[in-house]
């Protein structure tokens, strides 16, 4: 179409401007289906990712499990309270953070390892690693080297009471067991068939538990080992154990391991460590003991059992029988 003229004879470009945009606007009436020119094709994802990649992404990370260190007491917490770059300097709030870290990261769905930061240890893995102890970095290293070979405990939402006195409860466990171990390894070669004295102390050792148990017959019970030492606090083990009517016995193979290794420990050490049973009952509980002499179970009387177990064994202060509890002879083993 021509353009068209004003009543001078002149073009009218303004007329002609608006029937051009007029027909644009109902060519893409006409034509839903063509994009525009110079618009950009809509993009698949953030970024032109893939459709679903940020959804794989999440539930990878769900997968990828995270280690949290946790300061057990006022005492470690004060001991990283010196270093600059440490963010607390009250525990309780510290507390209070770190329990939000933890239900934040258990609703994401992520597998929560919560490990021990020991501050001694902590000095011990710079000086050895050469890393600058004030820097959160060094702090994240340690603790992600620290769950391959210290306490840890799952993260479940308990309480963080609860969670606290579980992983102190693991931490001196894995210290006992380490300290026995220690032991065990200086003991050399068994003199009878010229193996390692360890090796054959902790089979003899295994034999003995499960001859106790079996001598005290099914039911429920709880057994504690203690042996003395020399350099330190006595060497505490115990174990839960359940026997089924049939005789077959149940227990924690970690309790089990640890104390399998404190009786082996007094075996090679020559020391006399003390062992008690005690056998759970709605009607009453029975309690009964051994002495460990060489490897060997010797019974108590009931007496002596009443005097161990009503004893301090920091003080030597004597401890009120509890009521309903009956303090039984050991059982000779065959």
């Amino acid at each position: 179409m021509p353009p068209t003229a004003d009543h001078n004879g002149r073009p009218d470009h303004d007329r002609a401007r608006q029937d051009t945009r007029h027909r644009a606007r109902s060519d893409r009436s006409t034509c839903p289906d063509t994009a525009p020119t110079g618009t950009r094709p809509p993009r698949a994802g953030r970024r032109g990712a893939p459709p679903g990649r940020s959804r794989l992404r999440r539930a990878l990370r769900r997968e990828a499990p995270t280690v949290v260190p946790l300061l057990l007491d006022e005492h470690d917490f004060a001991a990283m309270t010196r270093y600059r770059s440490f963010p607390f300097d009250d525990y309780g709030q510290y507390l209070h953070h770190l329990d939000g870290l933890l239900r934040g990261l258990h609703a994401q769905g992520t597998h929560v390892a919560v490990t021990h930061f020991d501050p001694d240890a902590y000095d011990s893995y710079c000086r050895s690693t050469r890393r600058p102890p004030d820097t959160p970095h060094t702090r994240t290293r340690y603790a992600a080297e620290a769950t391959t070979t210290g306490p840890t405990v799952h993260y479940a939402r308990q309480p963080l009471a609860e969670l606290r006195t579980a992983l102190a409860r693991e931490a001196d466990r894995r210290a006992v067991w380490q300290r026995a171990t220690d032991l065990l390894m200086d003991a050399g070669p068994c003199p009878d068939c010229g193996q390692e004295l360890a090796h054959c102390a902790f089979d003899d050792a295994s034999d003995t538990l499960l001859g106790l148990l079996d001598a005290v017959g099914p039911g429920t019970h709880h057994i504690v080992c203690s042996l003395p030492t020399d350099d330190g606090p006595p060497l505490p083990a115990a174990l839960h154990a359940h026997t089924s009517p049939d005789g077959e016995p149940h227990v924690a193979e970690t309790d089990a391991l640890v104390l399998c290794t404190v009786m082996a420990a007094a075996t090679v050490t020559g020391r006399t460590a003390g062992l008690v049973i005690r056998t759970l009952d709605p009607d009453g509980d029975t309690v009964r003991g051994w002495e460990l002499r060489d490897g060997t179970p010797d019974p108590l009387t009931e007496a002596a059992v009443f005097d161990a177990y009503c004893t301090d064994p920091t003080t030597g202060a004597p401890i009120p029988p509890e009521p309903g509890v009956r303090y039984a002879p050991g059982i000779p083993l065959p």
